[in-house]
């Protein structure tokens, strides 16, 4: 049976959108073949939309990475199916996930703004393998010990300070953190570097896909450990490969929101 799908980014970090109700979820080995760039359609994560789980809900979301595996949530990802069920419509939108909901609203700019996590730094929530929640934590990697914030935005990330996103170690050090013996789940890795107290760059490497044009998770991660470090002002452009996102986190306790772009790139139809 072919399956109607509509392909989306933001900044860059794409998505295919399936409606699912009504239709088998496929498999781990089908999900990696759709994500191929080359023999698929390609995409970051697999988006599937269903029934509202929720009262005041519009739609419910699970979100798959191009090896197949789940993540927990994905900002990016959300405010593209905020684009998607919501059109052009300035009502707030509520969307469902595992864990709870968010709130999402179509600005009058176009651009879409996201209600994301309360940032948790618990380590047993996050998790991460460590006594007592800390602001910065030393772990040692690549024979080096390397210092890093940790901090759950609905998934786990940790975030490196750089002093030049071009030449940091993405490639290396991504993919070695990502699956550190500290992260039962695996890691989100961001790599910041510090431009004023407003402005950030950043590059992710990305659980369960690789390095990524903009992640919108991490960018409010990278926000929340820069805010910890008495780095950053409340609100903050995140300054990513694909594109520049606006985060504002008021400080502990308070969720942290995300501004930025949420395009319909085709639409087409597919077999699962």
């Amino acid at each position: 049976m072919r399956v109607p799908f509509t392909k989306m980014h933001g900044l860059g970090n794409d998505f295919v959108l399936v409606r699912g109700d009504g239709f088998a979820l496929p498999s781990a080995e089908r999900i990696r073949a759709l994500a191929d760039r080359r023999r698929g359609i390609g995409f970051d994560q697999l988006l599937w939309l269903e029934a509202p789980r929720r009262a005041g809900d519009d739609v419910h979301y699970r979100i798959f990475n191009t090896d197949g595996s789940e993540a927990e949530q994905c900002g990016n990802g959300a405010r593209c199916i905020a684009r998607l069920v919501g059109g052009d419509s300035r009502r707030e939108l509520r969307l469902g996930h595992g864990s709870g909901s968010v709130r999402a609203r179509i600005d009058a700019d176009g651009r879409v703004t996201v209600e994301m996590a309360i940032p948790e730094f618990r380590p047993a929530l996050v998790p991460f393998k460590a006594e007592q929640a800390q602001a910065e934590y030393a772990i040692d990697v690549a024979g080096e010990s390397v210092r890093i914030g940790v901090v759950s935005m609905g998934n786990p990330h940790a975030v490196l300070r750089t002093d030049d996103v071009a030449t940091a170690r993405v490639a290396e050090l991504g993919p070695l953190l990502e699956r550190h013996e500290r992260f039962p789940n695996r890691a989100n890795i961001g790599f910041m570097q510090v431009m004023a107290a407003n402005r950030i760059r950043l590059r992710v490497f990305e659980r369960g896909v690789g390095e990524t044009a903009a992640c919108g998770t991490g960018a409010c991660a990278a926000v929340v450990v820069g805010r910890t470090w008495n780095l950053l002002d409340p609100e903050v452009s995140v300054e990513l490969p694909g594109g520049t996102l606006q985060i504002r986190w008021e400080g502990p306790g308070q969720p942290v929101w995300m501004t930025g772009d949420a395009v319909t790139a085709f639409e087409g139809s597919t077999e699962l």
